[in-house]
């Protein structure tokens, strides 16, 4: 078996925002894309966050899963957490 990346362009984009420790705790706001995919994604997604603070150490897996879920769906992804993220600063 080969693995290949598909260097196909984005489908759609969404923005994932942590409003804070009293639920709910999470936004998804899709910038532009298909409806059903979106709503669709919006829907798995949401069910990963809906308990979940940014400092539950389930988020991490959670949101790993979140990202590979929009990789597959060829979905660009932009997580606000309000706060810098160490795990992607350089």
């Amino acid at each position: 078996m080969t693995d290949f990346a598909v260097d196909a362009p984005p489908r759609g984009h969404a923005r994932i925002t942590y409003i804070g420790p009293v639920s709910p705790h999470w936004e998804i706001n899709a910038d532009w894309g298909d409806t059903k995919l979106m709503e669709d994604f919006r829907t798995r997604a949401l069910a990963r966050l809906v308990l979940l603070t940014e400092a539950d150490p389930q988020f991490r897996r959670n949101r790993e899963r979140i990202n590979r879920d929009a990789e597959r769906e060829l979905i660009s992804l932009e997580w606000d957490l309000g706060r810098p993220d160490p795990e992607f600063e350089e």
